[in-house]
């Protein structure tokens, strides 16, 4: 994700991200898959997204894992998911959740549930491809269109 080097704290290895650090400890055993989420700015998600291609990393618009190659655009923003080398789940988003509650073309899939069906028309996917196309592409225009 572009930050520092960690630095080391008594047992710990510090790695700073923003004002926020994230700790690690060698531990004995399993550890648990976490899911930890990073707000960036429109660059740095750019920055993020380029380094993740050019490492042929595997990322999805959602934390299922079923939206591969493609990017969200919930709250009007972007976003993606991709494991780290320990199995955690990354996420990026240039918008906190529901930052844009039900007035934005594409909700937060945890506002859209609380809306209607006849409010979800035209929203339901709110994941692009590697081309900005959404995940339904140009047969989904198509269908809007001729109504």
């Amino acid at each position: 994700m572009g930050l520092p080097a960690p630095s080391l704290f008594g047992p710990f290895a510090v790695v700073r991200v923003g004002d926020t650090s994230l700790d690690y400890i060698d531990a004995d055993g399993e550890i648990t898959s976490q899911h930890y989420a990073f707000l960036v700015s429109e660059i740095e998600f750019d920055e993020i997204l380029e380094r993740i291609r050019e490492r042929r990393l595997s990322y999805w618009a959602d934390p299922g894992r079923h939206e591969r190659d493609q990017i969200n655009t919930w709250d009007d923003g972007r976003g993606l998911y991709f494991d780290d080398p320990n199995g955690h789940l990354l996420e990026i988003i240039t918008r906190p959740y529901g930052s844009g509650g039900t007035a934005v073309s594409r909700p937060h899939p945890l506002v859209a549930r609380t809306l209607g069906p006849e409010d979800q028309e035209g929203r339901r996917s709110g994941h692009q491809g590697k081309n900005g196309e959404d995940s339904l592409g140009a047969s989904r225009r198509r269908t809007v269109a001729s109504r």
